[in-house]
């Protein structure tokens, strides 16, 4: 990355400031109206930017991430800074995003005095489907720097962005091992909504086929500021290696379940024959849905993740099979 690069600035000095300096970040309703008063800023609707003002919920967050000095933490949404400088007290490295200008300033006042903390204010998005790669190259190299080094996202995550960094970071290859973020109480209950449940979707599918979510904490609108019209949560998100390698094309699996569940009521085999109809003929379908003995009512809603899987791993390898064009 240049260093003349006006997006990325690296804190300098000592990786620890003096604790006073520390407890200035404390994030409390009064001390934030009178920041962004004095820089003559208000907060931004249409970025959710909704800042915690509960330091205990900050540390809780931090600490169930077990951030350690081989740990890259990445925080989408730096905010004001305010867990940022708890997270460069713990790991190695620290990546914070924030496509807010005013935001990155206040953030860089807050850690000042670490060495370890760099900071983009850029979008961390390419698109809705894809990570700013000029990022990603970033993480990959802090993560090289240290020594049997992981990447771990812990962030506020503003609401607008929540689904697109979690499903992009586990569809990209960098080397994530955790994540702990706070969404929307709706969002959290549908990515971990289980089968047979009105919450599961392609999302939830997505995600608990590659890893495992718990919700750890649910959030009132009153530890915000401003305050949400919503409830939030805290989740846990955990890679599984073991369970990725089950699925063998995960660009495949994920257009899979993004085209089936937009149709998750509808019988399956019409479903899979209108997706690639380019690519497979209705003999196909019929062949490959006979050989995993699927019931012709079958649907995509009422399918585990297992089945999903194994259906969407026999259609890639029919269509390869057939050397015709997968998506």
């Amino acid at each position: 990355v240049p260093s003349d690069d006006r997006r990325f600035a690296n804190a300098a000095e000592s990786r620890k400031p003096p604790a006073p300096m520390r407890d200035v970040q404390r994030q409390t309703r009064s001390w934030l109206m009178e920041l962004f008063t004095q820089h003559g800023i208000n907060p931004r609707g249409d970025l959710g930017q909704n800042f915690l003002i509960d330091v205990n919920l900050i540390e809780f967050a931090v600490r169930h991430a077990s951030l350690g000095p081989n740990d890259v933490a990445l925080e989408v949404g730096s905010g004001t800074g305010g867990m940022t400088a708890f997270l460069a007290e713990e790991a190695g490295h620290v990546i914070s995003v924030d496509v807010d200008e005013n935001m990155s300033k206040l953030a860089a006042e807050a850690v000042v005095g670490y060495n370890n903390v760099t900071l983009i204010n850029q979008d961390i998005l390419k698109n809705k489907n894809t990570l700013a790669p000029e990022i990603c190259d970033l993480i990959r190299a802090h993560v090289a720097s240290l020594r049997n080094g992981q990447l771990k996202l812990v962030a506020n995550l503003p609401y607008s962005v929540a689904t697109p960094v979690i499903a992009n970071l586990i569809a990209s290859d960098l080397p994530w091992e955790r994540m702990v973020c706070t969404i929307q109480w709706e969002l959290g209950e549908k990515m971990a909504s289980e089968h047979g449940t009105s919450g599961y979707s392609a999302l939830s599918v997505w995600i608990q086929s590659q890893a495992s979510i718990r919700i750890l904490r649910k959030l009132g609108p009153n530890v915000f500021w401003p305050r949400p019209k919503v409830d939030s949560a805290i989740v846990s998100i955990w890679r599984d290696k073991e369970a990725a390698a089950r699925i063998n094309d995960r660009k495949f699996f994920l257009d899979f379940l993004r085209r089936a569940f937009s149709q998750r009521r509808k019988l399956i085999r019409p479903v899979l024959i209108g997706m690639y109809r380019k690519q497979l003929d209705k003999e196909d379908v019929d062949r490959l849905l006979a050989e995993l003995e699927h019931k012709t009512d079958d649907r995509a809603e009422q399918m585990d993740i297992a089945t999903l899987i194994r259906l969407s791993n026999h259609v890639h390898a029919t269509i390869v099979n057939k050397g015709t064009e997968e998506i």
